[in-house]
């Protein structure tokens, strides 16, 4: 089977369906991205711009360009030599409107009797034998239910109809605004009370504010929208796999990247299903590590997506001595309290959510738990369960969210990572004392990995890291924001030069065909926006006091999220006007400290809103904001370079994210899904394939030198890149040098710039790169090298990175 040297990521959607991917098939090969990698196909609801809320699996989404569009782009790519990976969504569905997704709408038709029902993950008997749907503005608004008869559509109007009724027979539907639900066969007539119709049907149309504890279905986190799915099930993989199967076995797809897998019941179990389907195809799985977490090597499965990768190389670039600095801004801008630590910050966050919007599942696992067991396993779980029994509903649910709380990375899979579960338990014991009986009584079933508690908790607990950490407490641990990206521990502030040639050596041993990755349509801030953000840790008071001022000009009352913002602004510059709003709401809101999603705070939210305005409109705010980048983009653009050097050169696949070539300077999504000028892009490259070597400035052509140069290289010559081995630069300024050899290609870059410029006029005096001896070029500039001892400053003279290739 075919395997990937690099990688180019493409967000398909209606506004650049798969003619537009046909379209720049060429541009991708001359850039020099070895595989088009594209985003989910499959048809998803009307108007996703994302494709990850799939409505029905046996067909190509026809506002994504549908299957000729489908067969057009892949077309394309063969003709430029392209291999394809497609990304895949098998752990849930879009519900959000019920007409869209067959499945769903039967279930709501037929309940417990249609064949769907067992493709989702539904507590019927806690729902009263009803699916709850939580989309009422109020309890009240249940009186505003119309009910409405229906035509039949052109497939349903046959003599049987689509429940068995008669030809001829009436159909309704229930109508709430804009919304629509079926109507079960013979529960309905002309004239009847609405009300009294929706109390006769397999669903109950609920309040939204009842999802958080009071919800019966399995969700894709906290998405009421999105309806997990049990691909477990024997058909249910299969018919929600036959159209993905098809693609790889006829050659319109080469491998496939599984979306969100810790979120199904078994992660392994599944990737043997879909190796054997699929003839072991190249396979990635959107798995967050945590920490030195190794992915389970017993997976069918190449990799990940990445997010451990960027981690390392983002914190290569961060100058650990600015660290104290930033920590004393930190308490500054809390009143003078230091900020939590890290393990007690996100326990403080993952517990609100344990407590909050993923209540619901709490309190289902907290049912299982207290449920009979099963005839079978009666003798061995009957004691304890009556010992869980003996502590009650209230005091077991508090034992089960505080062990998730707790949990250390995002699942286990019993019984591998049983430590993570024995470490939780401990972590929960020290944290709750009082609890702990009931703590080590949850413990004894969860550790048994067939019970069905400890099979929900392993699905559970991903969900609680995700949206305490990622989508909480990454927006207020604020004292640098390229510490919380995706994948990334905060508490670890920056790594030195052998750590990440540790890490490097370790990838090329374990994980080769691994993803890497420096942006992706999840990540909360483009690379360049955070290779930017990197230099502040150089300048640690030179950021204070512009903070300080630009703080008292558009105050906001929150100091850590003045930080946040202003980091925002100054990454990005210059970002548009709307796309700083729209970020400065998202972030203040998931940190949930001054205003929320649920209760935003009017005042506030005018504050921050005034804040940024200030950078546009406050003649001093613009002159500050304008005066650091000017002062500081130019080390910031030689993080980035180096960065994306250190990324295409080092072991594992590396992925390009669209328009990530020139400068990414996106926020979180949906910014960081906004259209790419691919016109711009096929004209710096001609300029540059015609001999030109651009400046490092605004336009963003220098990266993309790199980015073409590099990709060629590891595609044309991948024998130059089969061993990993760190090399040795000596000198007054070798700490700020990166370089490693790959097997015949040599890649050298640059680290904590602003510390290397106040070295003086000649940074890099007498400081060298000791190489093999014999001849080798720069494939970015052409210079030619032959001795084994190089002089860095000769190296670097044109550029802050080098790749030596074969002469």
């Amino acid at each position: 089977m075919r395997r990937p040297v690099s990688t180019y990521r493409l967000q398909v959607r209606a506004g650049f369906d798969l003619d537009r991917v046909a379209g720049i098939a060429d541009y991708v090969r001359a850039l020099g991205a070895d595989w088009l990698y594209l985003s989910p196909l499959l048809e998803s609801a009307g108007g996703s711009d994302h494709g990850y809320d799939v409505v029905d699996h046996s067909r190509v989404d026809a506002a994504r360009g549908g299957p000729e569009g489908l067969a057009r782009a892949v077309a394309a790519a063969r003709a430029h030599e392209l291999g394809v990976l497609l990304d895949t969504v098998p752990n849930h569905v879009g519900v959000a409107v019920p007409a869209e997704m067959r499945w769903w709408w039967d279930v709501l038709e037929r309940g417990r009797s249609s064949r769907f029902a067992e493709a989702f993950d539904i507590d019927w008997e806690f729902g009263g034998g009803r699916l709850r749907l939580p989309v009422l503005g109020s309890a009240e608004d249940v009186a505003s239910l119309r009910l409405v008869e229906v035509e039949p559509s052109e497939d349903e109007a046959d003599a049987s109809g689509p429940t068995g009724d008669a030809a001829g027979a009436p159909r309704f539907e229930l109508h709430y605004w804009d919304h629509r639900f079926p109507v079960a066969s013979g529960t309905a007539a002309a004239g009847d009370d609405p009300v009294a119709v929706h109390d006769r049907q397999h669903y109950e149309l609920i309040d939204w504010r009842r999802a958080d504890f009071d919800l019966n279905y399995r969700r894709f986190f906290a998405v009421n929208q999105l309806a997990g799915v049990r691909v477990e099930v024997p058909w249910v993989f299969d018919e929600s796999h036959a159209e993905i199967v098809r693609w790889l076995r006829e050659g319109l797809a080469d491998g496939i990247r599984v979306d969100h897998p810790d979120g199904l019941r078994d992660p392994g179990g599944y990737l043997d299903r879909l190796a054997a389907a699929t003839g072991h195809a190249y396979v990635l799985v959107e798995k967050i590590l945590e920490g030195d977490e190794p992915l389970p090597p017993h997976w069918e499965a190449d990799g990940t997506s990445g997010y451990d990768a960027l981690a390392d190389i983002d914190r290569v670039f961060v100058d650990p001595a600015g660290a104290p600095a930033l920590d004393a801004l930190d308490t500054e801008l809390r009143g003078g309290t230091p900020a939590p630590a890290w393990p007690d910050l996100i326990h403080t966050t993952k517990r609100a959510i344990a407590d909050g919007i993923l209540h619901s599942e709490v309190l289902r696992l907290t049912r299982e738990l207290l449920a009979p067991a099963e005839p079978a396993r009666f003798d061995a779980l009957s004691a304890e369960n009556d010992d869980l029994r003996r502590f009650g509903d209230t005091r077991v649910a508090d034992a089960v969210a505080e062990v998730l709380t707790c949990f250390p990375v995002y699942r286990s899979y019993l019984p591998y990572g049983r430590e993570h579960l024995e470490d939780a338990v401990a972590e929960a014991r020290l944290r709750r004392p009082e609890l702990a009986g009931t703590i080590d009584a949850v413990a004894a079933v969860l550790g048994d990995s067939g019970h069905p508690a400890a099979v929900r908790f392993q699905q559970t607990s991903g969900m609680v890291m995700a949206k305490g950490v990622e989508d909480t407490a990454f927006y207020r641990a604020t004292r640098l924001g390229t510490l919380t990206e995706v994948g990334a521990d905060p508490s670890e502030f920056a790594i030195d030069v052998p750590t990440l040639h540790e890490r490097f050596a370790r990838r090329q041993a374990e994980w080769p065909l691994s993803m890497t990755t420096l942006s992706t349509h999840d990540t909360k801030r483009g690379e360049d926006v955070r290779a930017r953000l990197s230099v502040l840790a150089e300048v640690p008071e030179r950021w204070a006091a512009a903070l300080g001022e630009l703080r008292a000009i558009a105050p906001t009352g929150d100091g850590p999220f003045d930080a946040l913002l202003w980091q925002a602004i100054f990454g990005s510059w210059p970002a548009s006007r709307e796309r700083l709003h729209a970020y400065a709401e998202k972030a203040s809101r998931e940190a949930s400290v001054s205003t929320t999603w649920t209760a935003p705070d009017e005042a506030f939210e005018q504050r921050m809103h005034r804040a940024v305005d200030a950078a546009f409109d406050d003649p001093r705010a613009r002159e500050i904001v304008e005066g650091l980048v000017a002062e500081l983009s130019a080390p910031g653009w030689s993080n980035s370079l180096s960065a994306k050097l250190v990324q295409l050169a080092g072991p594992g696949v590396p992925d390009v994210y669209q328009g990530s070539e020139l400068w990414e300077t996106s926020l979180v999504d949906p910014d960081n899904r906004r259209p790419v000028d691919f016109g711009e892009r096929r004209r710096l490259l001609a300029e540059i394939d015609a001999g030109a070597l651009p400046p490092v400035d605004e336009s963003g052509a220098a990266k993309l030198l790199v980015t073409s140069r590099a990709l060629r290289l590891r595609r044309d010559r991948p024998e130059r890149f089969t061993r990993y081995t760190p090399m040795a630069v000596e000198g007054p300024a070798a700490a700020h040098a990166i370089a490693f050899d790959r097997g015949g290609a040599l890649a050298v870059a640059t680290r904590l710039p602003v510390g290397l410029a106040a070295r003086g006029d000649d940074p890099w005096a007498g400081t060298v790169l000791l190489r093999h001896s014999g001849p080798t070029v720069d494939v970015l500039t052409g210079r030619r090298f032959e001795g084994g001892v190089v002089p860095m400053g000769e190296l670097l003279a044109t550029y802050p990175v080098a790749l030596l290739g074969p002469a």
